[in-house]
């Protein structure tokens, strides 16, 4: 007994990560292209303002400049790819590789953003844009399925927060809520805009009894957190990572939490946080010194994502082999976190359920029991000869 529960409790390897099921809450189409998907589509819709036309000088270019520290060249990074991304084929094509890449990095359930409204240039109408999106969606679930991998996407559509048109993206959210669009977000810089101005579209969906999650608590800090969960209602928190500011950390190791933060951990306010894009804006100098330690010591509803796969340079399995290295987290902790994610999807409970009984729980269960079939060195005599 005590040596299973030593041999469960191990470092999983970067194989072992990959192949875990993980489930994803915050990850930005527009963040996710593949280097080679923008070239061709810039060269196809005769987009010529790319950085670099080469393949892996691109996705140098799109980490760089994420990690200049600048938001202007930060920002400058999604103008290329929603640039790209005008034409029904374009997002078909985009949608789809999402879920392959996905499916391929051992994501079963993820929920993946886009706003509607900036993909608009090319001609297409709103209506167009999902239909596109969710079409491309489906596609990439048959291809993976068709490779050995089992996915299920739904859509988050996003609003501006900059812009006037969250009560209208929050419309186009509820029509296609049984057809692949599983809630609302409103995202962009935050200072200066905040969650309230927003409120026609929260009330709305509300009334519809719709799920949306808000963009707070990344760089913002506790008043941006306070108005998405008690003037707007928001069910989860886009990032969430500055709630760290109302918890204290003494000397003696002991942690006061402040009203706000045990407000969040109390109701089970699912934080959908993303580490190296939150070192990226500067949430954390470090993976060891990342909040997320400290939440998921203190049991917050905490979940691991990628937020921009591309600028970050990141996924799934990327994220937690990080947090395994400075945390020193097994499977049991990446269970935790998965289970997490999954209990706070805007899908059916009963499907919830049933990914938690029947995907998950056993796929690491799995994991955890391989130990049992490693080779051991060979011995002379029998198991129990020397009794």
């Amino acid at each position: 007994m005590t040596s299973q529960t030593i041999r469960t409790g191990t470092t999983p390897t970067p194989d072992q990560i990959r192949r875990a099921p993980k489930v994803l809450l915050h990850d930005h189409l527009d963040g996710g292209l593949r280097p080679g998907t923008i070239v061709e589509l810039a060269r196809d819709s005769g987009y010529t303002r790319l950085p670099d036309t080469d393949p892996d000088k691109l996705a140098l270019w799109f980490r760089e400049a994420a990690d200049s520290g600048s938001l202007e060249r930060y920002l400058e990074t999604f103008s290329h790819t929603v640039a790209v991304m005008q034409t029904r084929e374009a997002l078909r094509r985009v949608a789809r590789e999402c879920a392959e890449d996905l499916a391929e990095d051992g994501v079963v359930y993820a929920e993946v953003r886009y706003a509607p409204e900036q993909h608009l240039d090319g001609g297409l109408t709103l209506e167009e844009v999902v239909e596109a999106v969710n079409e491309g969606f489906r596609q990439g679930e048959e291809i993976a399925r068709d490779n050995g991998h089992r996915i299920r996407i739904g859509a988050l559509l996003t609003a501006m927060r900059h812009a006037a048109r969250s009560l209208e993206i929050a419309e186009l959210a509820n029509r296609h809520r049984d057809r692949g669009v599983v809630g609302f977000d409103i995202a962009g810089a935050e200072a200066g805009y905040p969650p309230t101005r927003h409120l026609d579209a929260f009330e709305y969906l509300k009334r519809e009894n719709n799920h949306f999650t808000i963009h707070a608590g990344e760089a913002f800090g506790l008043p941006s957190i306070w108005q998405a969960l008690q003037w707007c209602g928001a069910d989860r928190l886009g990032h969430g990572v500055r709630i760290i500011d109302d918890i204290e950390v003494h000397d003696d190791g002991g942690v006061t939490l402040g009203r706000l933060a045990s407000y969040v951990r109390d109701k089970r306010i699912p934080l959908e946080l993303c580490p190296s894009s939150n070192l990226q804006t500067g949430a954390a100098s470090s993976y060891a010194e990342h909040p997320i330690g400290l939440l998921r010591r203190m049991h917050f509803r905490a979940t691991v994502n990628t937020d921009n796969r591309l600028m970050s340079h990141t996924s799934m399995s990327r994220e937690f082999e990080h947090l395994v290295e400075a945390f020193g987290y097994t499977l049991d902790d990446m269970q935790w976190f998965s289970v997490n994610a999954m209990k706070s999807a805007f899908i059916p409970f009963d499907e919830r359920l049933a990914m938690i009984n029947d995907v998950i729980k056993p796929g690491y269960a799995e994991l955890k029991s391989e130990w049992l079939f490693q080779q051991t060195p060979a011995t002379s005599g029998f198991p129990g000869s020397g009794d």
